[in-house]
């Protein structure tokens, strides 16, 4: 079992039901993320208070725990495609062992969007959808990124990488030329054709191309499991392996890739589940409108 450092820990069996017991609450947010315990949100999960930070997963996918000794927490994006109810997540203990912790995830009604686009980004040509394939390889690798150091709490307040008019939300159900698609799973952001594009948080650029949907765009590990990502760029300020603080410039607005006018496409991504970006800034963000 996991053992506490402090004086007189608690009894190994009482121990374990406090932490399961706390595991099924989300913890209030003094500062972003903000908790929202429905699909395409997060859960901020207490994992009690143990010497050495625990390890916690969803699955097999990693977790971003936050803390110290005094008291972890556990950070966990879920997923737009969760369906409502019970969700676990599990706990490493010392000697391997798993112990499950239970959360309960809300129902989320999302509006929906309809958009006309080129049809060949709709319906694919064996080519394209060839190159999308192997896109799509590619990018899951990107997405399984998972390095130290973790970010702290503090280091977690994300700023709007432009400023502009939110052109369109996280979650809206899409409806491309008729069709239904995968849920946005970004932030749209309308700025003006060649405005610069800045970092949110200090990360590293772990990868840059020309993608069939996305356009030009940059991804920037921030730790943990915790990445964003900018799309439909006109150009590409950054190379991978540029290490960057908050503000700098990673691109320029564009409208590459599947796109219906010059925009930021705006992504954050936690343990491979993309989350809604709103959650990472402050109540009242300066510079995005709507």
């Amino acid at each position: 079992m996991l053992i506490d450092s402090t004086p007189n820990p608690l009894p190994i069996r009482r121990r374990t039901v406090l932490l399961g017991a706390l595991g099924a609450i989300a913890l209030p947010a003094a500062a972003p993320p903000r908790a929202l315990q429905v699909p395409g949100g997060i859960a901020r999960l207490s994992l009690g208070a143990v010497a050495t930070r625990p390890k916690a997963f969803a699955g097999d996918v990693p977790l971003l725990v936050m803390g110290d000794a005094r008291g972890w927490t556990a950070l966990v994006g879920i997923a737009l495609s969760t369906p409502p109810g019970e969700a676990h997540v599990s706990l490493q203990t010392e000697t391997g062992a798993r112990q499950t912790l239970t959360y309960t995830v809300a129902p989320k009604h999302y509006q929906e969007q309809r958009l006309k686009v080129a049809p060949r980004t709709v319906n694919l040509s064996a080519q394209d959808q060839a190159r999308y394939e192997r896109e799509h390889l590619h990018l899951a690798s990107v997405m399984a990124t998972f390095t130290e150091p973790f970010p702290t709490e503090l280091q977690l307040r994300m700023t709007a990488p432009v400023a502009g008019r939110r052109s369109s939300s996280f979650g809206l159900r899409r409806i491309f030329n008729g069709q239904s698609r995968n849920p946005h799973s970004g932030m749209d952001i309308a700025a003006g054709m060649g405005t610069p594009v800045h970092a949110p948080l200090p990360g590293r650029v772990i990868d840059t191309g020309d993608y069939f949907f996305n356009g030009n765009t940059v991804w920037l590990d921030h730790g943990g499991g915790l990445i964003c990502m900018v799309c439909h760029l006109s150009a590409i300020s950054v190379q991978v392996g540029d290490v960057v603080q908050t503000g700098a410039k990673l691109g320029a607005v564009g409208a590459t890739g599947r796109a219906t006018g010059p925009h930021l496409h705006w992504g954050v991504l936690l343990n491979r589940a993309m989350v809604d970006p709103a959650l990472f800034l402050a109540a009242s963000p300066s510079g995005i409108q709507g």
